[in-house]
């Protein structure tokens, strides 16, 4: 009897240990890492640049779902919201936090905290724009990918002036609420402004319920062209302000590729697809354990100029060869 007890006893220990072990390796396991993803508009305006990020964080070895979780916060175009949702971020306690395509996100999450860190993808210069002091040594928790887009404004109107050769007055759209992006491209316009003798009209834009009025003044002033620069609000909606120019007759060019492509005139900018995978590659790199003061500011060169040319001839525009031969994409 003493020895079946004991027997028993012996059974019951090994069961019990058979129990106990995979609990035991479960409680073992780290936890997935936590991307916290600050957006300035919605998802749906952003999916492509979405999916380039995903593709970015893909090719470091970071699936979302499998190995990597990602927590979204989107501002809906209200840029003022973003110091709340970045400080929420920092309260879910992510592992990195990443801000692509909205150097006002960037700027949020770079005051909300010292020790997360921090990856940016902005068409900024971030020196200027106080997130970076060099881009070769970052230095604290913040560094990224910078297209330099608001740079391209200044090259924009000395397209449109080829193209409208008489012009004298030109309009340009800025965001008031995003005085560091407005700034950059002011400055960058005044140069080849001064140096052609054109007038430049500086319409606001704060949201899309403004379009329809901001376009009517546009006809008011005569314009000869617009510039539509690199900002949030006009970039994810590239193809409505397309529509609109051609409604307007309004020659334009935009910073984003998809501009052109869905009607509008020209588009002259960053490549965004490549920028956003960049900064996915950046935020696997950190999530790898890589330090953002070690991981230079990278910057994208590749320039896009696409012209539509169907669109020229509706606008009546007679586009010079020289302007197509520098194109790198022509719509026909």
């Amino acid at each position: 009897m003493e020895g079946r007890v004991r027997r028993r006893d012996f059974i019951g220990a090994i069961a019990g240990s058979a129990v106990a072990w995979p609990i035991t390796t479960l409680a073992q396991q780290p936890a997935m890492p936590v991307v916290g993803y600050l957006g300035g508009e919605t998802p749906e305006r952003f999916a492509t640049r979405l999916s380039a990020f995903r593709q970015g964080l893909s090719a470091t070895g970071f699936d979302e779902g499998r190995n990597v979780a990602i927590e979204y916060r989107w501002a809906e175009g209200q840029i003022d919201r973003l110091p709340t949702l970045a400080a929420d971020l920092v309260r879910r306690q992510v592992t990195v936090i990443a801000t692509p395509g909205s150097g006002v996100a960037a700027l949020a999450a770079k005051a909300a905290t010292a020790t997360i860190p921090v990856v940016f993808e902005t068409g900024l210069d971030p020196i200027a724009a106080g997130l970076v002091k060099s881009l070769n040594r970052p230095e604290g928790n913040i560094t990224g990918i910078t297209s330099l887009n608001t740079v391209f404004s200044s090259k924009g109107l000395e397209l449109l002036h080829e193209l409208v050769p008489q012009g004298k007055s030109f309009a340009v759209f800025v965001n008031p609420a995003n005085s560091v992006n407005t700034n950059a491209i002011m400055k960058n316009l005044e140069a080849p402004a001064l140096a052609r003798a054109l007038q430049l009209h500086v319409l606001n834009v704060s949201n899309e319920r403004d379009f329809d009025s901001v376009f009517e003044r546009l006809v008011q002033l005569h314009a000869a062209g617009l510039i539509i620069p690199a900002d949030t609000i006009f970039n994810s909606r590239a193809q409505q302000l397309a529509a609109l120019t051609l409604k307007h007759a309004m020659p334009a060019v935009h910073s984003v590729r998809e501009f052109a492509v869905t009607g509008g005139l020209m588009s002259y900018g960053g490549d965004l697809k490549e920028t956003h995978r960049q900064a996915g590659i950046y935020t696997g790199r950190v999530l790898k354990g890589e330090k953002p003061a070690d991981l230079p500011v990278q910057q994208v060169t590749k320039v896009e100029f696409v012209i539509n040319l169907k669109t020229a001839k509706a606008l009546g525009l007679i586009v010079p060869n020289t302007v197509i031969g520098r194109a790198d994409e022509v719509i026909e």
